[in-house]
């Protein structure tokens, strides 16, 4: 009996040890999950703050990106740097479809020599770009968009003023590219013979008109001049002495129109 008990003793306090070890290593078990855990939630909130840094710090560089080229804008018109252009819309309809002038990379030093080809010869013409930068920007654009071809000089005058005007493709003198721009080249303009000009309906209101002086002529610095004739200025006093309808100031009798227009760099 004896025996029997302290073997059921033994089994007992046996099964104790056993039961505490394997509690022991379930709570090891336990206490390394947690760290196993706690670990990944750490670096899951790590990474997280990271992505929404990298987020949010793109978002803040677009968004303080386009403020800055926003705000950028309006100084540049304010103060806008020779040979920048403006060319806006007039509240007439253009007498042919033409895409505005360019007005970036005007050119503001190269000279160019534009070639009217007439059905009575070429009238050649060099253009002053240093004086009137978007004034020459704007011919030539209008040149190689071929709203000059086939085209009349509508209008001669031979009494006081001494022109030949010529740029409405409607040949009724109302005409124009749909777009007016700023006068240029003013101060002390003269206009003697072979001057190149702008006509206009008032300040500020250049379009595709224009007019070729063939004798010394007396006008208020209000045209810009752009241009000198170096070919055919006998090609428009021929016209001129033609006279016109009606007498002094109206259609040339001996008709001239401009078939084709090119402008090329001036060569020096």
């Amino acid at each position: 009996m004896a025996t029997s008990k302290r073997e059921k003793e033994l089994a007992r306090m046996r099964a104790e040890r056993q039961a505490a070890r394997r509690a022991a290593a379930a709570a090891r078990r336990r206490q390394r999950n947690m760290v196993v855990a706690s670990v990944v939630v750490v670096a899951l909130v790590a990474l997280g703050a990271i992505f929404l840094a990298t987020k949010v710090g793109r978002n803040s560089t677009t968004e303080a990106a386009s403020k800055s080229s926003a705000s950028a804008t309006p100084s540049a018109a304010k103060s806008q740097p020779p040979g920048t252009c403006t060319y806006t819309k007039s509240s007439q309809k253009a007498v042919r479809e033409v895409l505005y002038p360019p007005i970036t990379e005007v050119e503001t030093t190269q000279p160019f020599t534009a070639r009217l080809n007439t059905n009575l010869g070429p009238v050649v013409i060099d253009l002053d770009t240093s004086a009137a930068p978007c004034t020459v920007n704007n011919f030539r654009s209008l040149i190689a968009r071929h709203f000059y071809d086939n085209t009349p000089c509508h209008r001669l005058t031979t009494q006081g003023i001494y022109v030949l005007q010529c740029g409405d493709p409607s040949g009724k003198g109302t005409g124009g590219p749909g777009y007016t721009f700023a006068d240029e080249n003013l101060k002390g303009a003269k206009y003697p013979a072979g001057t190149v000009a702008m006509a206009n309906s008032g300040p500020g209101t250049n379009g595709s008109q224009f007019f070729l002086v063939y004798k010394d002529t007396q006008l208020d610095p209000n045209y810009t001049p752009f241009g000198t004739i170096v070919g055919g200025l006998d090609i428009l006093k021929k016209v001129a002495a033609g006279g016109s309808t009606p007498e002094g100031d109206g259609k040339p009798k001996i008709a001239i129109n401009i078939l084709t227009a090119h402008a090329v760099p001036k060569k020096t």
